[in-house]
């Protein structure tokens, strides 16, 4: 059974959360993340707090449960605070810099490769860190994954793109005899 389900979600200021039939809104401002629940979980807003409750009493339900709370959950703190990932560029002459809504990076291929930064999403880039910030954490963390896809760290130099707090495992070269 699930114990993250039966955690009620605080509402923060400035974040309001209305339930329209099995979609879920959490909207601050101007944004707003819909949260569909597909009917498999009961919701309710009450008093600053998202109450969430199975519909059966299978597994499969326990498991929504616990699921969906999750879900609305990051949509209230990526609202409220928002969500981040750092990325760091190792290599020489790999470097990285935001032109309009392009990342340009250039890692030791014989052309750049420019990655079209999608909607929502903030990218700054710090000397050899690029930093990818946002409201939704799918959102942010499937473009740091396909940022980090361009040049996987590689295990001999550790050359590469790689999260900062990520550890690249080092192997050690060939020996001579």
């Amino acid at each position: 059974m699930s114990r993250i389900g039966k955690k009620p979600i605080a509402i923060p200021s400035g974040v309001e959360v209305t339930v329209d039939g099995t979609v879920v809104n959490v909207k601050k401002g101007n944004n707003v993340i819909p949260v569909e629940t597909h009917g498999r979980v009961d919701v309710e807003v009450a008093d600053n707090q998202v109450v969430l409750s199975k519909v059966g009493e299978t597994k499969e339900s326990a498991a929504f449960w616990g699921t969906y709370r999750a879900l609305i959950n990051n949509a209230v703190t990526g609202l409220s605070t928002g969500f981040q990932k750092s990325l760091e560029i190792n290599g020489v002459g790999y470097r990285a810099a935001v032109k309009g809504k392009v990342l340009e990076l250039q890692l030791g291929y014989s052309h750049p490769i420019n990655y079209d930064i999608p909607e929502g999403l903030d990218v700054s880039v710090e000397k050899n860190i690029i930093h990818v910030k946002g409201a939704d954490k799918q959102q942010v963390g499937q473009a740091a994954a396909i940022i980090r896809g361009f040049r996987k760290p590689e295990p001999y130099k550790g050359k590469g793109v790689k999260y900062t707090d990520e550890h690249i495992v080092r192997k050690a070269g060939k020996t001579a005899k």
